[in-house]
């Protein structure tokens, strides 16, 4: 676990977002490749990759304060933040906010301030600072998105709407370019869960097999497994846990070379190639989830994301009925029609 790769002019260059960057950096550059090769013209790619990442991340942040548990700490930092309390240990209560991973959201919870321990409830609570700036600033707390706290999945709606809009703007075709997006999307989450690995979120269920992987001492996964019950302090080593962020980044990887292999070369319609995307990586995420240990939002038994991913799955499965019935209809010549009648 390396939760800062480097450090440039005493800036902090975190895993999480060098490697998030880096695989958006590297999804707008295949995506403008393609784009010249099909005589389009790259700089909307490029214009895309950028709107793409500044409105994904407002739509994976907004979808966190709403659906991962901590919507009414939010409200209440505005309304009453007396009443907030977050269950953590006291040496991460007190710890400086703007040490790495508290500052970047690498650390075991979301929100993340400088707080005051309530030595009789054993619980961290926010301070209150004074002046009316000082109590606008944490009730904007939602908003920090750098304070840690994203989604993929708020990411990606966001990131549709904002490549819809651009690409409707410049007259680029819209389906050919989603083709171009399911690989190159799958590719930037590859990246992306690996950030995931090197910062210690998103582990995985204690799993005691060759592939068990061990988080440091006052990691998430430690801090989680004492709160749990677990292990007997956060200052411990965690217990073993599925690599589930190894898991995805490879399914991703996976995912990618089959569209760009197999798919692609294949598709019955403009458009194919991104509902193959939607479909699997649906199915990739809802399966992982179960072995996803995380502080999540949930309802009915199943994560935010696994109730996302079967409502993307049965859009995936309608649009490719529709867009194929569609392409048979063109390709029907008119007297068989005719005959037909």
């Amino acid at each position: 676990m390396q939760s800062r790769l480097f450090t440039f002019l005493d800036i902090p260059f975190p895993s999480y977002f060098f490697l998030l960057l880096v695989g958006v950096l590297f999804a707008t550059a295949m995506g403008s490749v393609w784009a010249k090769r099909v005589g389009q013209d790259p700089d909307v790619i490029v214009d895309l990759g950028l709107m793409g990442m500044l409105v994904g991340v407002i739509g994976a942040r907004i979808l966190h304060v709403l659906a991962d548990g901590y919507f009414w700490d939010y409200v209440h930092l505005c309304t009453d933040p007396a009443v907030v309390e977050w269950k953590i240990t006291r040496a991460e209560c007190l710890r400086d906010q703007f040490s790495d991973g508290w500052l970047f959201g690498i650390g075991s919870h979301p929100h993340a301030p400088l707080g005051n321990w309530d030595e009789a409830k054993q619980v961290c609570r926010p301070i209150v600072p004074e002046g009316l700036g000082g109590r606008i600033d944490l009730c904007m707390s939602w908003a920090k998105f750098w304070a840690g706290g994203l989604t993929y999945y708020g990411g990606f709606i966001g990131g549709t709407a904002a490549a819809w809009y651009l690409l409707k703007r410049d007259r680029f075709p819209f389906l050919k370019a989603a083709d171009m997006a399911g690989i190159t999307i799958s590719t930037a989450i590859g990246f992306g869960r690996m950030g995931c690995l090197l910062a210690g979120c998103c582990f995985g269920k204690p799993h005691a097999g060759h592939l068990g992987l061990v988080f440091p001492p006052n990691s998430a996964a430690s801090e989680f497994q004492h709160r749990t019950g677990l292990i007997d302090s956060p200052f411990l080593a965690s217990l073993p846990v599925h690599p589930s962020q190894i898991y995805e980044s490879a399914a991703c990887f996976a995912i990618a070379g089959v569209l760009l292999l197999y798919v692609h070369g294949r598709k019955r319609y403009d458009g194919h190639v991104f509902v193959a995307f939607l479909a699997l990586y649906a199915l990739v995420r809802f399966a992982l989830e179960f072995w996803r240990s995380d502080d999540r939002g949930s309802f009915l038994g199943l994560s935010t994301s696994q109730l996302i991913s079967l409502a993307l799955f049965a859009v995936a499965v309608a649009a490719h009925r529709l867009f194929v019935s569609r392409a048979e209809n063109r390709a029907t010549p008119p007297a068989a029609l005719s005959s037909a009648e």
